[in-house]
């Protein structure tokens, strides 16, 4: 009793206060990210599963039980031991659902409010004699070192301060969703202070007290079997029951739970910590028997008891302070997790089920100060606690009350994971029958003194003479069991809990349904839950969401919608709790009614296995890899591939529909087939209501260019346990197409070549006799009218002969001739020549030529055939123009080849004739005026001059006329030349 109160005061501040800078420092990035994010710091946090008791409650179990005190760090080792099947399969469920507490998962699994609030009230009644074991130790550490008549008061300033501590950096507005780095630092350097003070400690006990290992073995075998002798070593019965019961405490006591669970970074952390907390529990529980042996050398149990052996090492200051920062560091950091998560848990499934949440501007503020209220609340109540109940124990007797009080809860876990058939209603039988078993034998007895009432059922009268926290653990827990699995049984489980028991299921799939909702965008969204939330509220939500799954606000897609309204509720339940977040996201973003039977979501569920594929192991394993096989099948298909479901919604579509729509498949999975971008909205229309399979050759602008697909169609039939649908195969004939019109056009070509050559012998040479004829018959007569006539007949056959040598021309047109014979031809030239010869005519005077070609520019080509191009075109320009009009003859050079464009000021040509105006016998001409044969050989000439050619009509840059255009390839001098910058050598 060297210290005084102010002392203790500004130790203990002194304390508080580092960890406050220590906070400080990580919220300012004074500190790495990946030191704080890493591991072994998460690893460190878990430590404040060793609370006060760890410091002063193992020392007094051990003065009674021996031995027995290690069921406190084996228990909590099993259960992180066994992460993989016990504590991860959680972790996903926490993780996918935003469940921050035990009362939401149990909420979540049972799909009640109510479940949650119960919960909620026993954790409150099961931890508070916990956190009066806290306090308890804060007040009697003061004391032994004080020896102050009233240590409380100064016990209550620590709970302020910690309560201040725990609201300024575990509820701030920007953290009410994230995890709270700082306050896990803190918990980490006070896991470490405990963990180094413990190891001094025990330092000192074997050096200090004793003169090193040989002394201390020397003594446990001379006076210190004396006290050996007095340690009643635990029954193996009791030794079992404990490590149950602090085997559950790592799974369910609120602090332990939040900070497994809630904090945690990765499955691969959680994993790592499974080795490396039982490592840190043993170094934590090493000091224990080294600091009691110490203690009871010097006597000093006898003096201020086995639970505070530490302090009477010796009667330094510095030892003292030691072990009273051991207990504060242990005690501080319990308490802030304590409160912060049955803050959250009592905000969430008390207050805001009493009073959901109602449409404000502040609504987060408004979370925030009673959350911050609630965490002060806490506190001070374990303050209350002790005060009032906890001075009268001593602290195994609080611990055990505690441990078995939130054991309770035990049978409903292992339910919710392991046994879907479990339901609210045995559940919550089975608990309520155990928490009164509990409340009788041990809680109300621990708060008014009285004599436990502990109930031995018939057949079980060996527990007579038991202690009572033994008879009351196993008769609670038997009955809790009994119960839910009799209840369950006999009892109807509901729609929402078979769907919620498969999504808490160890090894059940998710399969949601898949249903229409009300609102038609995410914008939608934030007007429905603006009427619950607040607008402002509603949007940050909102926009949170979309953020976390990558979607746009007016994505309209039904399965980005489901998986929007599936984060909200996530989002939303960490933030007030599952039941008051499906409440609102039922009542504000409902699904539609009426809508027609729900199907499978099998998208989703294939993601899901996607997600969960690493953990999948035997058949299983096999039947995953098969189904991924068969989807990269489809997927790397060459031939476009879509699948719709029965209610018409997109479920597949393939790489190589991607690359023939350029849309990617993420971004309209899920989508409606009439929301899809034109043309494929109407065409797999098309094709779904066609009552043939096939649709061949459908013409399709794609890029600017007309593409002919063809579609197949395969319907697949629903069943008891298969789903239906339609699968649609796309397959490009484009080029098949081409090549069949250039086949055709070639057999055309043939044909009116052999055509033409038959002509021309069988009609040239009366022709000839005629015409020669109708001459002689101008000789020999000066009759006007016989004048007259052998002039008609002349002009008659002069017109026949001209058909004769368009058709002797077309026939040598289609005989191709070779490149070795092509020159470099200047357009130019070609276009005056051709419009010289297009000048002798007797008519079209009137209509005026500009021929804008580059001299400089030259072709590859033969200069006769490409003058009869330019005619051909030319007298066609002349013929579809108006009286004034003018045809405009350019080039410009492009992709290594001359363009030359023919641009008439006419009334363009026809659709439903420009697509055949290469084909021959195909004219715009009146009847007697044209033959048909002027394009089919001018497309004749190009293609063996390796050139290509177009029609526009109306070109873009004119309201009306037609432009004709050419692209021959380049002078092979002039194909590296740039047309706009002038050669260097000139």
């Amino acid at each position: 009793m060297n210290a005084s109160l102010a002392g203790m005061f500004v130790l203990g501040t002194g304390y508080l206060l580092v960890l406050f800078l220590c906070a400080m420092a990580v919220d300012r990035g004074w500190v790495p990210v990946r030191i704080i994010r890493h591991p072994a710091v998460y690893t460190l946090a878990l430590g404040v599963y060793a609370s006060a008791w760890a410091i002063y409650g193992s020392l007094e179990l051990a003065s009674t039980s021996g031995y027995g005190y290690l069921a406190y760090y084996l228990g909590v080792a099993g259960a992180f031991l066994l992460a993989p099947v016990l504590l991860v399969p959680i972790q996903r469920m926490t993780r996918t659902y935003q469940l921050a507490s035990l009362s939401d998962l149990f909420a979540f699994r049972f799909r009640s409010r109510w479940v949650g609030t119960l919960i909620t009230v026993i954790s409150l009644l099961a931890v508070l004699p916990l956190l009066a074991l806290q306090v308890q130790t804060l007040g009697d550490a003061i004391f032994l070192m004080t020896g102050a008549a009233s240590p409380a008061l100064l016990a209550l300033a620590f709970c302020m301060m910690i309560a201040l501590f725990a609201m300024l950096f575990g509820a701030r507005e920007s953290r009410l969703h994230d995890r709270h780095d700082s306050l896990l630092a803190v918990i980490a350097l006070s896991s470490l202070v405990k963990l180094g003070a413990m190891l001094a400690l025990a330092g000192i006990a074997l050096f200090g007290v004793f003169n090193g290992p040989a002394d201390l073995q020397g003594w446990l075998d001379g006076p210190g079997q004396a006290y050996q002798a007095g340690v009643l070593q635990p029954d193996p019965a009791h030794w079992r029951t404990l490590l149950l019961l602090f085997f559950a405490a790592a799974l369910l006591m609120p602090h332990i739970f939040h900070i497994t669970f809630a904090e945690t970074l990765s499955r691969h952390t959680l994993l790592q910590a499974s080795w490396a907390l039982p490592l840190f529990l043993l170094l934590m529980a090493i000091p224990v028997p080294l600091i009691l042996w110490a203690g009871q050398r010097l006597g000093s149990d006898q003096l201020i008891g086995a639970a505070y052996l530490a302090f009477g090492l010796s009667n330094s200051p510095w030892v003292q302070a030691l072990a009273f920062i051991a207990g504060l560091a242990a005690a501080s950091a319990t308490m802030m997790l304590i409160a912060l998560a049955l803050s959250g848990m009592i905000l969430n499934h008390v207050l805001l089920v009493a009073h959901p949440p109602d449409a404000r501007q502040n609504l987060y503020r408004w979370l925030l100060w009673l959350r911050r209220a609630l965490i002060a609340a806490v506190i001070l109540g374990g303050w209350l606690f002790y005060r009032i109940v906890g001075v009268h124990h001593d602290l195994t007797t609080l611990a055990l009350a505690a441990f078995v009080g939130m054991a309770q809860c035990l049978p409903g876990l292992l339910a919710l994971l392991y046994w879907p058939g479990a339901n609210r209603k045995g559940m919550v039988s089975g608990l309520v029958v155990g928490i009164l078993i509990w409340l009788a034998g041990l809680w109300v007895p621990l708060l008014t003194g009285l004599p436990p009432l502990v109930v031995i059922p018939p057949g079980l009268e060996i527990l007579i003479g038991e202690p009572d926290w033994y008879i009351v653990t196993l008769v609670s827990m038997a009955a809790n069991i009994l119960v839910l699995i009799v209840v369950s049984l006999a009892s109807h489980t509901s729609e929402g809990e078979r769907a919620a028991a498969e999504a808490c299921s160890v090894d059940a799939v998710i399969r949601p349904q898949r249903l229409p909702l009300a609102a038609a965008t995410g914008e939608d969204f934030k007007q429905h839950l603006g009427r619950a939330l607040g607008e402002d509220v509603a949007s940050r939500e909102v926009e949170r969401a979309l953020d976390d799954l990558g979607l746009s606000p007016l994505d309209s897609r039904p399965y980005a919608l489901r998986r929007l309204r599936d984060r909200l509720q996530a989002n939303l339940s960490g933030l007030m709790g599952p039941s008051v977040a499906q409440d609102i996201v039922d009542r504000y973003l409902p699904y539609q009614q009426g809508g027609g039977g729900a199907t499978e979501d099998i998208h989703f569920v294939e993601s899901r296995l996607e997600a969960y594929r690493s953990r999948l192991t035997g058949l299983a394993r096999e039947l995953d890899g098969l189904r991924r096989y068969h989807r990269r099948t489809l997927t790397r298909l060459p031939v476009g591939l879509c699948a719709f479901g029965e209610d018409g919604e997109l479920l597949m579509w393939n790489d190589a529909l991607t690359a023939l729509t350029g849309i990617p498949g993420e971004s309209v999975i899920g989508s409606r087939r009439d929301s899809l971008p034109p043309p494929w909205g109407e065409l797999l229309g098309r094709i779904l209501a066609e009552p043939r399979s096939h649709l061949y050759k459908q013409p399709v602008d794609l890029d600017g260019a007309q593409r002919y697909l063809t579609l197949h169609k395969a319907e697949l039939e629903a069943s008891n346990d298969e789903l239906g649908g339609k699968v649609i195969l796309i397959e490009d004939h484009s080029e098949m197409k081409w090549l069949e019109d250039e086949l055709v056009h070639a057999a055309r070509l043939a044909s009116i070549g052999q055509l033409a050559a038959g002509v021309a012998h069988e009609i040239g040479n009366p022709i000839t006799g005629i015409s020669s004829l109708a001459q002689n018959l101008r000789y020999d007569t000066d009759d006007p009218q016989l004048l007259e006539t052998a002039d008609q007949i002349q002009q008659l056959t002069d017109r026949v002969s001209r058909i004769v040598s368009s058709l002797v021309g077309f026939a040598h047109g289609g005989r191709h001739v070779t490149g070795q014979a092509f020159t470099p031809v200047a357009m130019a030239q070609v276009t005056d020549d051709a419009l010289h010869l297009i000048h002798l005519a007797r008519s079209g005077e009137d209509v005026s030529y500009a021929n804008r070609c580059d001299p400089s520019l030259m072709v590859e080509g033969d200069a006769q055939r490409l003058l009869q191009v330019m005619v051909n075109l030319l007298s066609n320009a002349r013929d579809a123009s108006e009286p004034g009009d003018q045809v405009v003859i350019a080039t410009a050079a492009q992709d290594n080849g001359l363009l030359v464009t023919v641009t008439d000021e006419g009334q363009g040509i026809d659709e439903r004739v420009r697509d055949h105006l290469f084909e021959p016998f195909t004219t715009t001409k009146p009847p007697g005026e044209g033959t048909g044969l002027g394009l089919p050989l001018v497309y004749s000439i190009v293609a063996e001059h390796g050139g290509r050619i177009e029609i526009d009509s109306p070109p873009a840059d004119q309201p009306r006329g037609t432009r004709i255009s050419l692209w021959l390839p380049l002078n092979r001098q002039q194909e590296g030349e740039r047309p706009d910058e002038p050669d260097p050598d000139r």
